[in-house]
Order: C-alpha cells, then structure tokens, then sequence
C-alpha cells in the first residue's frame, strides 16, 4: 500500500516566500496556526510571514486575528524572542453573532531576523 503525500500549496507558497525574503536580507517573522479547538477559520499548519516593511504573505485566520499576530510579528522581529499566541471565542459569544459554535486558536510565531 502506497501513501500520498498532499502539500498544501499555500504553505508551500508562503515557505517559497520566506525564502526567498531571507535571501534578499530582509527579517521576517513566521506565525503558524499550531492547535485549534471548536470553530477555526484556519486549519492547523497555516502560515502568515510578515516582514519588517508590513509586507505579507499567507493568513492564519482569514481576517478576524490578522492584525494582533501582525502586532506581534513585528515585535518578535524586534526582541527576536518566540511567541506563542492565544485566541478564542465562547460559545455565548459565537451564539451573540450568530456562529454554531466558539473556537480556540493558538499561533506559534518565530523570528527569521539577520544580524544589524
């Protein structure tokens, strides 16, 4: 019996970009989505890479949490220590905006920073 193996185009994109960045010289910060709980608007694995200019490549919500993890992302850039981050939405909350459900989703995010 034979496995596949399926890349998810959009990390490899977003890993692609990194590299890319990294060659050019520029710091780079990496969030990725590493649990979630209830309700996500992303599934475990997904990247956002920010770098020092704001710009951007992948999404770790869709949206909803974008702008603390890009906060975030540029203060670890800055203080080049790791984070990982928390987010989450009760079921009394989701219910209130008219969701089935709440969710939990944690972010891992890393600094990819040269020296200066």
């Amino acid at each position: 019996m034979t496995e596949s193996f399926n890349l998810d185009s959009s990390k490899t994109d977003v890993l692609d970009t990194v590299a890319e960045w990294r060659q050019e010289g520029r710091d780079i910060a990496l969030a990725t989505v590493v649990n979630t709980w209830g309700s996500s608007p992303r599934p475990v694995g997904s990247q956002l890479a920010v770098d020092r200019n704001g710009a951007m490549v992948g999404s770790v919500s869709g949206g909803c949490i974008e702008g603390a993890v890009i906060r975030e992302a540029i203060a670890v850039m800055d203080d080049r220590q790791v984070r990982m981050l928390e987010f989450g939405v009760s079921d009394e909350q989701a219910w209130e905006v008219g969701l089935a459900c709440g969710g939990t989703v944690e972010v891992f995010v890393e600094p990819f920073v040269g020296d200066h």
